[in-house]
């Protein structure tokens, strides 16, 4: 019966010790890899974080590419717009100056044309309508049309230097197109009487850094030329008096 209990106590003992040392170990192991664990964990933090900084920095760089290439485009734009203008006014010029250029070939013997009256009439800031006054005067200026042989009406139109070269020519043209109309509706004078140019701002009558000069440069200039050896002069094409028949 002793040597029982003796085995029954080493039994349990043994089970005790073991089931402590058990324990023990799992402890043990626990403690050693709390901190790795722990530090993996804030390994995934980071990875994470990283991760978002990454994306966060690539959409700011390629909303940052978007916009130096969309100014990239603006001012390519701009630089073709600014270009087109410069050319359009180029050209608006070079035909000016080829109308002015073909009154000599336009009307035979223009050196035996005498000026015999003119009248200005002046307009409005970007104004191409005739004032009453405007009518008034021309009015006046075309009575003597009657008694005029072999004549023909030399009509300038032109501008103050605001604005563009390219608007001024289209306005000077429009502002000498108004006083064709009116002469050729009113008092029947043919087509073929007039020759019609815009000069835009190119050559100015009176300074333009007053309002009063300005206001001078906004006008039409009508010269009567009369041909004193009384050769008929011949008749200017459509494009030299545009709107004339009008």
């Amino acid at each position: 019966m002793m040597n029982y209990r003796i085995g029954l106590w080493m039994a349990t003992t043994a089970l005790a010790v073991a089931g402590a040392t058990g324990c023990a170990s799992k402890n043990w192991v626990k403690t050693q890899t709390a901190p790795i664990v722990e530090h993996t964990g804030k390994l995934e933090e980071q990875t994470t974080a990283n991760g978002r900084a990454i994306r966060d920095t690539d959409d700011r760089a390629q909303a940052g590419i978007k916009q130096a290439q969309g100014a990239a485009d603006t001012a390519t734009q701009n630089a073709q717009t600014a270009g087109k203008a410069a050319g359009d006014a180029q050209v608006a010029a070079n035909d000016a100056v080829h109308r002015a250029d073909r009154l000599d070939s336009v009307v035979k013997g223009l050196d035996n044309y005498k000026s015999l009256a003119n009248v200005t009439v002046n307009f409005g800031f970007d104004k191409a309508v005739l004032t009453k006054d405007d009518r008034e005067q021309l009015d006046q200026f075309a009575a003597q049309l009657g008694s005029a042989k072999s004549y023909i009406l030399e009509v300038t139109g032109g501008t103050d230097s605001t604005g563009s070269a390219e608007y001024n020519y289209d306005l000077s043209q429009r502002r000498a197109d108004a006083v064709v109309q009116y002469l050729a509706s009113k008092y029947n004078v043919p087509a073929h009487r007039f020759y019609l140019i815009g000069i835009g701002k190119d050559q100015e009558v009176a300074p333009n850094n007053t309002a009063e000069g300005r206001k001078q440069n906004r006008r039409v200039q009508v010269q009567l030329l009369s041909n004193m050896s009384g050769d008929q002069p011949q008749s200017a094409s459509a494009s030299a008096a545009p709107g004339a028949g009008r």
